[in-house]
């Protein structure tokens, strides 16, 4: 069953955020990842989520969207998002 990724993504640091962007997207797909949305405009039609820069991903599973988040080649850069970001992170099941 498909699993999502969903991160909200508030940019603190531009110049340092754009190595993480560049970085990622290979981490991504040798998973079996691929981006469904990056960063496109939002429009918040109810509720008090205001969103910021919002990435949904598609994974195969859950499993193989935790095995990419714990990989070794994501997890640094996790850190480089940390500190150029604030953000949130969580993955979904489909159905």
């Amino acid at each position: 069953m498909a699993a999502y990724v969903l991160a909200n993504v508030e940019i603190t640091d531009p110049a340092g955020f754009e190595e993480y962007r560049k970085a990622v997207p290979a981490t991504i797909a040798r998973y079996g990842g691929r981006y469904l949305t990056r960063g496109g405009t939002t429009d918040a039609l109810e509720g008090s989520w205001l969103p910021k820069r919002v990435v949904l991903l598609e994974f195969p599973s859950a499993a193989r969207a935790r095995e990419w988040y714990g990989s070794p080649e994501y997890r640094p850069l996790i850190a480089l998002r940390q500190r150029t970001t604030k953000s949130d992170v969580t993955i979904i099941d489909g159905i």
